[in-house]
């Protein structure tokens, strides 16, 4: 359904004729159908799918989108200049009616293994060596329930860690071109700093994913990897020169690849994968809300007051390494911990947490 109305949308944004045509087509249906295509209904999806590798998997998935877009943005920008701006849109729409439909049906027309008779990592039942024997969330026997996860102090540390990462990654994002031009770099060199955010984000994905089926606790991943964020604001706000914003781009995007690694591999490891879909997807709505619609125009505030970028940084450098320290206070996933999808909806205590 998201890969159609996406499709929809392009081709609609095709024959516009009107500004406010552009926000119905590509913004209202374009928009909606990439939040039901996108990486919150991938990685929920691929979390159910594994547990012994499943940061790494997750990683993989990730990937996906950096590809996407070194794949189809030459592709598109090469349609436009030789065929016009609406052979481009519906040229895209093709792509992802083709690809994204075609693919889901073949993939995704059921969501858990154990829809086919699996488990996990392709695991039959009966198989004492099985990852599910090691998982302490198992096949809940009723549907799954968001309220538990809500009451839970963990689910909002992670709310307001990510939320304050979110809004200095869309910040740099947003604002480092201008930066970096008024700091009097060439603007092609200036530009080329953000596809190498993105470019080396790929990297990160699938190091922090890898990273976090090898250690205890993804919780120190996590923090790595916003460790590795409060460098990168840091250099970015001595960059001077085009070497330097080229370091802080390294540095900065390898650390932002994280974000999208240890979002539902944290959600799954603490809730259980027979709700990450609802849990991640609740995540992402805080994140996006708090974090990715304040900090760009908090950044530009500060900058048309001061008339300079040194304080939206220096704020923003502060937050990442505020949330570096904060996202350690999560507990350790157990039963203590996360609501059992192998428990009724309600704990003992009535909050739907399994308390010792």
């Amino acid at each position: 359904a998201g890969a159609t109305l996406m499709a929809t949308g392009l081709f609609l944004t095709a024959l516009i004729r009107e500004p406010w045509h552009f926000y119905l087509t590509y913004g209202l249906f374009g928009g909606f159908g990439a939040a039901c295509l996108g990486v919150v209904v991938c990685n929920a999806s691929v979390g159910k799918w594994f547990v012994r590798k499943r940061g790494l998997t997750i990683g993989i998935a990730s990937i996906g989108v950096g590809f996407g877009t070194m794949a189809t943005v030459p592709l598109a920008g090469y349609i436009v200049k030789v065929y016009g701006w609406q052979w481009g849109f519906a040229a895209i729409g093709v792509c992802v009616l083709v690809v994204a439909v075609g693919l889901s049906q073949l993939l995704m027309r059921r969501t858990k293994p154990e829809d086919y008779g699996l488990l996990p990592d392709g695991d039959r039942p009966g198989n004492h060596g099985s990852s599910i024997a090691s998982e302490p969330f198992a096949v809940s026997p009723g549907p799954p329930s968001l309220r538990p996860v809500l009451r839970n102090p963990q689910f909002w540390i992670m709310v307001v860690c990510y939320s304050l990462a979110v809004m200095a990654e869309m910040s740099a994002m947003v604002h480092q071109i201008a930066y970096a031009i008024d700091q009097q770099i060439d603007k092609v060199a200036a530009a080329s700093s953000l596809g190498a955010i993105g470019m080396v984000s790929i990297l990160g994905r699938f190091f922090f994913g890898w990273l976090c089926d090898r250690i205890n606790d993804a919780k120190h991943a996590a923090a790595l990897g916003f460790l590795f964020m409060a460098v990168g604001m840091f250099l970015l706000l001595k960059t001077t020169t085009v070497t330097m914003l080229f370091v802080y781009a390294l540095i900065f995007g390898f650390g932002y690849g994280s974000m999208t690694a240890l979002m539902p591999f944290l959600l799954a490891d603490h809730f259980g994968r027979h709700v990450l879909g609802a849990s991640y997807g609740m995540l992402v709505f805080f994140v996006m809300a708090l974090g990715g619609s304040t900090g760009p125009m908090l950044t530009g505030y500060i900058y048309d007051k001061t008339g300079s970028y040194a304080n939206a940084w220096l704020l923003h450098l502060a937050v990442l390494c505020i949330v570096t320290f904060l996202i350690l206070t999560l507990k350790k996933p157990g039963k203590g911990h996360a609501q059992r999808d192998d428990m009724p909806s309600r704990g003992m205590d009535g909050t739907g947490i399994d308390r010792p």
